[in-house]
């Protein structure tokens, strides 16, 4: 039986879905595929990504290929109630709901691995962590399973070099059509959409400081310039560093770049990237949120340690009072904040990246019978498919080599 919140407010989570539906029409189209082929028939996914409308339309799609679906989000900040409410009316299994704690969470996510799941479609580890810790009597029935997100991939890194991972897992946050357009652009616009709805403060010659400069990084540092600020980003790796000077953006330290923001985004995949120290250094007023998949970036716990006084702002915006008298205000209790505080990516961005996922579920069946590695890339012909869809329902047409210049490419006489 499903656990969400309300199933009486579906009526309002099918008409999101159906927005969503509209808008993607890759998806479309692969749900119209798996409805005649029926790729997952008798299968059991288990899926837990941002429960929202354009990740209750990818499990309407898997579902129309014939699996039986068991769904919980990634972060109780981002689920949608609604949406939960219209995927249990559509007849799928649900286990999420708003705002649930801690101990909540994890009762749903060891809800959604009970029942015996083939493929596992993940975003940020959380389900393969349970599989391999207290759900080990679920193993056997895993043919393998698929990873949005980069902090996924550098948990399932660490695993299969420990030798832990027991199965197959598609890592469909590399693929092109992926993390090119998804972690870039999509990250790059919905960012800027949690914060600016979230405080209804001006941007335009305001101070961004970016943490990381990797394809997220690179998204919400191009949108930031684009809405008139001074964009400065902190690295770690010198030669992304020298990508972002090129990229006309300033580059320093936290500690130093911490004196100057106003606006501050980390996009890093790593704990600890703002300390005690850093917002010691800050202005009244800086403005603190994180697009990374956990809320580690910003040490959250320590600034509750260290304020004198906290007050709620408004909504989404916590306010922190310093023993300097200084104000740090955060956004999203430093959770993923085009999320937690907006609608995430936008449907044409996620039609790409979940068609992406729809085919690598579709690849991980047809290969059941083989031995794949631990770790396994986004197929190329599946990257292509996607890519050639999209241009095709984006009206675009593209040149194709001729023999000759077939012959040529191929050519050891160049």
């Amino acid at each position: 039986m499903s656990q969400i919140r309300d199933e009486k407010l579906a009526e309002s989570g099918e008409r999101k879905i159906e927005w969503v539906r509209r808008n993607c029409p890759l998806l479309r189209s692969l749900e119209e595929d798996f409805t005649k082929e029926k790729p997952f028939a008798g299968k059991r996914i288990a899926l837990s990504i941002h429960l929202e409308a354009k990740t209750a339309y990818l499990c309407k799609v898997l579902a129309a290929g014939g699996a039986q679906m068991y769904v919980t989000g990634s972060n109780p900040l981002s689920t949608q109630d609604d949406v939960a409410a219209a995927l249990v009316k559509a007849g799928l299994n649900v286990y999420a709901w708003h705002g649930a704690t801690d101990e909540e969470y994890e009762a749903h996510i060891e809800e959604t691995l009970s029942h015996r799941a083939n493929i596992i479609i993940d975003d940020g580890g959380d389900l393969v962590h349970k599989l391999h810790t207290d759900k080990r009597d679920q193993l056997p029935y895993v043919i393998g399973g698929c990873e949005e997100t980069t902090t996924g991939i550098i948990r399932l890194r660490a695993m299969a070099a420990a030798h832990q991972l027991e199965f197959p897992m598609v890592m469909v946050n590399n693929a092109d059509c992926k993390h090119l357009f998804d972690n870039r652009y999509g990250t790059g616009q919905s960012v800027w959409d949690g914060i600016n709805r979230t405080t209804n403060l001006i941007v335009a010659g305001k101070i961004v400081v970016v943490a990381g400069y990797g394809w997220c990084g690179k998204g919400v540092s191009m949108r930031a310039k684009a809405l008139g600020a001074r964009v400065i980003v902190t690295e770690i790796d010198p030669i992304k560093a020298i990508e972002a000077v090129m990229d006309g953006f300033e580059v320093l330290p936290m500690r130093e770049a911490a004196k100057q923001g106003d606006f501050f985004v980390t996009v890093t995949g790593c704990a600890g990237v703002i300390d005690e120290e850093d917002f010691a250094e800050m202005k009244d007023g800086a403005i603190l949120c994180n697009a990374g998949h956990f809320d580690v970036e910003i040490d959250m716990k320590r600034l509750r340690e260290i304020a004198v006084e906290t007050s709620e702002m408004r909504n989404n915006i916590m306010g922190y009072r310093l023993q300097s008298g200084t104000w740090i205000y955060v956004l999203a209790e430093g959770r993923l904040v085009n999320l937690a505080a907006g609608d995430g990516h936008p449907a044409e961005i996620m039609d790409m990246s979940f068609a992406i996922q729809a085919l690598s579920a579709k690849y991980l069946v047809e290969h059941e019978k083989d031995s794949l590695e631990k770790l396994i890339d986004v197929p190329r012909e599946v990257d292509l498919e996607v890519a050639k869809r999209k241009l095709h329902f984006l009206g675009k047409e593209i040149d194709t080599l001729t023999p000759y210049q077939q012959e040529y490419l191929n050519s050891s006489s160049l």
